[in-house]
């Protein structure tokens, strides 16, 4: 028991309030992070359009294939 007495205090001391910063090394980490959500975020938008192009032209299963927008001929005057 005395020799828990003994370690306590020195346990219970951290550093000053003025010591604990973030630093350059957090700030750098932080840009990675940002950086990696941005280029996760454009390729998930990438491979939804390819699947959903994926998708319409039948290549998943025929029986579900979705119907493509259809574009009408241009119209000529008839005469």
């Amino acid at each position: 028991m005395d020799l828990l007495m003994l370690i306590l205090p020195l346990v219970e001391q951290g550093p000053d309030d003025e010591d604990v910063v973030a630093g350059w090394t957090a700030f750098g980490i932080f840009g990675l992070l940002i950086l990696a959500v941005v280029i996760l975020g454009f390729s998930l938008t990438k491979h939804l359009k390819r699947a959903d192009r994926s998708a319409s032209e039948g290549r998943y299963d025929p029986s579900t294939r979705k119907s493509a927008p259809r574009q009408s001929p241009p119209q000529t005057p008839s005469s």
